[in-house]
């Protein structure tokens, strides 16, 4: 018989299942993205419903949004559009400043399409290729200390941003998390976080693992998470144990994102449907800025 426990685990597998396969099936596709002044103010306005990607400058506190439309700032009540519009799939920070992305330009960048790896060093203002230019569209991406980890329907490593490696783990990831601060990888998939400790090379499925939909480290050991009910969880081991904080947000969760260290109180932030919900008590409670 099954406990309430397997139940909900049984559950919250069926739901990051069913969010694989919608990424699966986008994996590769053609968007239409739009362009001119009022389609730039339309994509201000719905900036919360297409977010695949976040990222906080731990120092100044800024809020970025990777969207269907472009990058956004939505640290102030309207979001500010950054850069040419590109529908960024995949999204990764390596520092300040400093992003990874993939996913469909407009025709305004002059990229091709799926744009493969690309890369900012301007704060999202420009983006340069890098590689696999109208081959790969990277849905799930993360940058440790020395590679880049992208997956695309085939999970891939890269040490020097050109020359890919076929990773064959056995996993089909849902999302993707490092840190520039070491070498340890997160995966979300429907058998539970996995981890990596080589810049994603080889990976292992701690015991029981819990079932996240989405996953964020903020630092060398701590990390975050949030299942697909809202309820998040967090590690001090760098993902091999977690604990639920107790805090729930509202809404679809659509990207994640943590500041702190080791020893200290974490700060968590998570874009949702409705808005941004965010925590300063290491996932206690939220509080929900909304459009």
């Amino acid at each position: 018989m099954l406990t309430q426990s397997s139940l909900l685990r049984a559950q919250k597998r069926a739901v990051l299942s069913v969010a694989a396969l919608s990424m699966a099936l986008l994996t590769g596709c053609t968007q239409s993205i739009s362009e001119g002044p009022a389609a730039q103010e339309a994509a201000s306005v719905a900036v919360f419903s297409h977010v695949h990607g976040m990222s906080v400058d731990p120092d100044s506190g800024r809020i970025l949004l990777a969207t269907h439309e472009g990058l956004f700032d939505a640290t102030a009540d309207e979001p500010q559009k950054i850069g040419p519009t590109i529908d960024l799939m995949g999204f990764a920070t390596a520092g300040k400043d400093e992003y990874y992305a993939s996913g469909h330009p407009s025709t305004e960048t002059g990229l091709p399409d799926p744009a493969g790896l690309i890369r900012s060093t301007d704060g999202g203002s420009t983006w340069e290729p890098l590689s696999l230019q109208g081959k790969s569209d990277f849905h799930a991406l993360a940058v440790t200390g020395e590679s880049v980890i992208g997956f695309d329907g085939t999970l891939r490593v890269t040490d020097d941003t050109v020359t890919w490696n076929t990773i064959d783990a056995g996993i089909q990831p849902y999302h993707l998390a490092g840190s520039p601060l070491s070498q340890v990888v997160l995966a979300t998939t429907e058998q539970g976080v996995h981890r990596s400790e080589d810049g994603g090379k080889t990976w292992t499925l701690p015991q029981d693992a819990p079932v996240l939909l989405l996953t964020a480290v903020a630092s060398k050991s701590v990390a975050v998470g949030v299942e697909p009910d809202g309820a998040v969880q967090l590690s001090r081991d760098a993902g091999r144990t977690w604990q639920e904080t107790g805090g729930v947000v509202t809404g679809q969760p659509a990207a994640i994102a943590a500041t702190g260290d080791d020893g200290g109180q974490v700060r968590i932030w998570v874009a949702t449907s409705t808005g941004i919900s965010h925590s300063t008590d290491d996932g206690a409670t939220f509080t929900e800025k909304t459009p």
